[in-house]
């Protein structure tokens, strides 16, 4: 397919920054797309054509890393070149949660509420459930923390199951995430503007850094530990197809898997940490 061909895994791990813009490319074709073609469910099938855009890569990189595990490479040499890898995930996740909050800022409010429908209710009760069930930070800590371990279950549970499953669970967070900045930006320029009647150009470019600040403290070290278990998961996936169980090499590859799902582990926690502990403090 076309969208295929504009990168390979070795251009993608060469250069990740470029990974900006195609996760931005890729989740703005599946928006628009999505809303033409099924605009009565624009919300859940632009995720589907943004993870179909990024499948072929993902799949591929993932094939680079489980290759890698086969080979002589020391565990902390194996680890940083797994980095790479990651390193390209994550900047796609960013360009795609850009472009999400992008459109729902620019968008004219009868589309955001077609195209975002379920992202809107999904953040909606998260905010209720946490609203209404915590009485402590310790609480808000717990719930946070459940509700991400569950989505890191679920990001192995995918990988495992399918290869690259986990990439539709991370770009359907890229847009939640993506809704939640938006509206930030979009309320506070609507706040300004009313309260003003005058927007200049470094106002917008303040809320506009603002919201993402927000989110971002926490929430680039939570992505990053999802990304972590979905390669942890990848690489057994496609190992276990290659490969039979019980060799030396596939011993290799379950190490470096639970090392990489022990390392999820650590910044799932402490995304949760700095959610309720810090972010609150800085914004």
């Amino acid at each position: 397919m076309v969208l295929e061909t504009l990168v390979s895994p070795w251009k993608a791990e060469t250069h990740p920054k470029k990974m900006l813009f195609f996760g931005f490319l890729y989740a703005s074709i599946g928006l628009f797309l999505g809303n033409w073609i099924f605009n009565e469910h624009a919300s859940l099938v632009m995720v589907f054509l943004t993870t179909m855009a990024a499948l072929p890569l993902v799949y591929n990189i993932i094939k680079v890393e489980e290759k890698k595990d086969l080979s002589d490479m020391k565990e902390q040499n194996l680890m940083m070149e797994h980095s790479k890898a990651l390193l390209v995930f994550m900047f796609f996740f960013i360009g795609a949660t850009i472009a999400f909050a992008f459109w729902y800022v620019v968008l004219p409010s009868n589309m955001i509420i077609n195209i975002f429908e379920i992202q809107t209710s999904t953040i909606t009760d998260l905010r209720a459930s946490v609203t209404g069930q915590a009485t402590g930070k310790g609480r808000i800590f717990f719930d946070i923390l459940s509700n991400n371990l569950k989505v890191l279950i679920f990001c192995i549970l995918f990988s495992f199951l399918y290869g690259v499953g986990a990439i539709f669970i991370l770009t359907w967070n890229a847009s939640v995430i993506g809704v939640a900045i938006g509206d930030l930006i979009r309320t506070g320029i609507y706040e300004i503007e009313k309260k003003f009647f005058l927007f200049s150009a470094h106002e917008y470019v303040g809320i506009t850094v603002y919201g993402l600040l927000r989110y971002a403290l926490h929430g680039v070290i939570e992505i990053g530990g999802y990304f972590v278990a979905g390669l942890a998961g990848g690489i057994i996936s496609i190992a276990a197809i290659r490969h039979d169980f019980g060799t030396k090499k596939y011993e290799k590859i379950i190490l470096d898997a639970s090392l990489l799902l022990l390392l999820s582990l650590f910044l799932i926690f402490f995304a949760a940490f700095l959610e309720v502990y810090v972010t609150p403090l800085l914004f």
